[in-house]
């Protein structure tokens, strides 16, 4: 038996599918002009997404986009080397949410951020997904301390 109480378990767990649906719902709006509202809706009927994750993925992908040009500047100060339009999808929406995450949330320590950033980044990204998205949060977290710090 764990020694976490169902209710933290479970919110990690909401907050886990949240993270996943949101980047789900943040890769569609950045290929396509379709609503994310209407994308989240579909995106979490079609993949079974449970009611406890829709508030974090809403919250999530309403921050992003409503910052998104704030989260650019900084991938782009963190990953010179790679313009951020160049940057493959999945990765450049990982470390939007992540960004935004560490930069706007409190309620979720940064090392869990950047750790569910890089687990996003090894299923859903390139075999060097996770290697650059951890290189790029950890460079965030170090250089911007105190606006990141928890």
């Amino acid at each position: 038996m764990s020694d976490a109480s169902p209710s933290k378990s479970h919110g990690r767990g909401a907050q886990r599918r949240g993270r996943i649906l949101a980047l789900q719902v943040l890769y569609e709006s950045d290929l396509t002009e379709h609503s994310w509202r209407h994308a989240l809706a579909h995106q979490a009927c079609v993949m079974r997404f449970s009611k406890q994750a829709l508030p974090y993925a809403e919250r999530w992908v309403d921050g992003v986009l409503a910052h998104q040009a704030e989260m650019d500047t900084l991938i782009s100060r963190f990953a010179p080397a790679w313009p951020v339009e160049q940057l493959a999808v999945v990765d450049r929406n990982v470390l939007r949410l992540a960004l935004y995450e560490l930069r706007y949330e409190r309620d979720t320590p940064a090392k869990v951020v950047i750790n569910e950033a890089v687990e996003l980044a090894k299923t859903y990204g390139s075999e060097t997904s996770p290697r650059f998205v951890n290189g790029v949060l950890g460079a965030a977290l170090e250089e911007d301390a105190i606006a990141l710090e928890r």
